[in-house]
């Protein structure tokens, strides 16, 4: 159990830095960096497919007591990251940014993007209970789709009106509250058996949601056949190497 609580902070620290991504804005011009994003969103929509599919889905239908559980426990997975979304979508401001002024939409972004990594600390915790090799992939996958997640919260916050400083500060203060979502699951999941039944099909869901719902959809504006080309190979580039690491397993 000890291994397993030293892997899940690890993993979670490591996700959680990423929320640092913005310091790159400070020496790196934000439009420079937004021209790989495509790049990198094929290459973690790709990964998080790969890792729902290929590695948790095997998962789930091995250990699962009912069939039917695991599938109402996807449909929650998708239901709950469509609702964090809402909600963080639901305010809006007709004042102009400004530092004085940030956009309510920045506050929203925080408070939603906290709730959205507990859930991330939730998942790691709960592919580490399961086995280990599981936890690395499940890592991974998070790991792929937080990068381009995080320069996108930190655009908005700086669109909002926030002081790049302060968009730094409190994107990293909200990837720390994945630590909270570990911590509960590794303390109560221990005990629990059912808890690491419900959790792994309840990841897949939200793979699948941040996959198809988020990430896709930024692909299709790509119209370009060159990078339209490129864009699928690397897509299908992150699928192959969650193949590659079933290896692991």
């Amino acid at each position: 159990m000890i291994d397993i609580w030293l892997y899940t902070i690890g993993s979670v620290f490591v996700i959680s830095l990423v929320s640092l991504v913005g310091v790159l804005a400070l020496a790196v011009n934000l439009e420079k960096l937004r021209k790989v994003l495509h790049f990198l969103v094929s290459f973690a929509a790709g990964s998080l497919l790969g890792g729902a599919f290929l590695h948790l889905l095997p998962e789930a239908v091995e250990n699962s007591e009912s069939m039917l559980r695991t599938m109402y426990m996807i449909l929650a997975g998708i239901i709950l990251f469509f609702t964090l979304e809402k909600i963080l979508f639901w305010r809006h401001c007709h004042i102009p940014t400004s530092e004085q002024h940030p956009h309510p939409v920045a506050v929203n972004n925080i408070i939603g993007d906290g709730f959205h990594n507990i859930l991330d600390g939730m998942i790691i915790a709960g592919a580490y209970l399961v086995n280990i090799p599981l936890g690395i992939t499940t890592t991974i996958a998070v790991l792929l789709h937080e990068i381009p997640q995080e320069i996108g919260d930190f655009s908005i916050m700086i669109h909002a009106g926030m002081k790049k400083r302060h968009a730094i500060f409190f994107n990293y203060l909200s990837a720390s509250l994945a630590f909270l979502g570990a911590v509960i699951v590794l303390t109560i999941g221990g005990q629990l058996e059912i808890l690491k039944q419900l959790l792994v099909p309840f990841t897949i869901g939200g793979f699948l949601y941040i996959a198809a719902a988020d990430l896709l959809p930024e692909l299709k504006e790509e119209v370009r056949l060159g990078r339209s080309v490129i864009q699928l190979l690397i897509f299908m580039l992150g699928i192959a190497v969650m193949a590659l690491m079933l290896s692991l397993e």
